[in-house]
């Protein structure tokens, strides 16, 4: 990566992923109306937070537009998969953000789509953009949540960066355990080196282990249209079930 493209990175990685305390920033946000379920006015939290692992941290960023992970677009990747994919089934997207374009794109393909995010900021914000999705996009905790059944595919972009590496492990048990028999684990997966994530990078032998106990990798390939701060740095993968591999229900990651 250039020297010009990685300062960019780093700066994007800094101001808008995580703002750390002590940084100059907005006015802190007390509280945020928004229309929730059925058009009723809701009040969000929005204390400060510099801890990723909770919702407020989300919440903060999403409602100043500190998004320069999202793509606002579809990955030539993601298109190229679904050409290539002549069944259409039922698709979960975790941690979905205010990123549209996907579930639009995944709709018009044919697929079931459900989303879910624990931000509530940005569930407002994607369910005001897309209108009829109102009951496919679940505000809750895809580690947590009780789905009703099982998917053909778990579609992954920016997700399993932004959770510390100790909970991938237990990420990866939770996808095997909310996929169908012979289902697949798709998406775009951030590699490379970060020294002061999140994001937090995955690498290749990491890769195997965390999720080699419970799919098998058919497909792996670089991501040429990356945002600036993932630039050079994301793969496109293709991870299905292993036989026998389906988990019993856990109760979180």
């Amino acid at each position: 990566m250039s020297a010009f493209v990685f300062s960019l990175a780093r700066r994007s990685l800094s101001e808008g992923w995580l703002m750390r305390p002590g940084r100059s920033r907005p006015p802190s946000l007390s509280v945020k109306r928004a229309t929730g379920y059925a058009g009723r006015s809701t009040t969000i939290a929005m204390s400060e937070s510099s801890d990723s692992a909770v919702p407020a941290f989300w919440n903060q960023r999403y409602a100043r537009g500190e998004t320069p992970w999202t793509l606002h677009a579809i990955p030539a990747t993601l298109r190229s998969f679904v050409k290539r994919t002549r069944a259409r089934g039922r698709v979960l997207i975790p941690g979905c953000g205010t990123d549209h374009d996907v579930l639009r794109f995944f709709q018009s393909a044919g697929f079931e789509v459900t989303a879910i995010d624990f931000s509530a900021v940005a569930v407002t914000q994607i369910k005001k953009a897309l209108g009829n999705f109102d009951d496919k996009i679940i505000h809750g905790d895809f580690c947590k949540f009780d789905f009703p059944s099982r998917f053909d595919l778990i579609y992954e972009r920016t997700f399993l960066c932004a959770l510390h590496p100790r909970r991938w492990p237990q990420y990866a048990k939770r996808v095997a355990q909310l996929l169908r028999p012979r289902g697949k684990l798709v998406g775009v997966f951030f590699y490379g080196t970060e020294p002061d994530p999140p994001p937090y990078p995955l690498s290749k032998t990491g890769a195997a282990e965390i999720f080699g106990k419970y799919f098998r990798l058919i497909r792996d390939v670089k991501v040429s249209d990356s945002v600036a701060m993932f630039a050079g740095m994301e793969r496109w993968q293709e991870w299905q079930l292993r036989s026998g591999a389906t988990q019993k229900r856990i109760k979180s990651c």
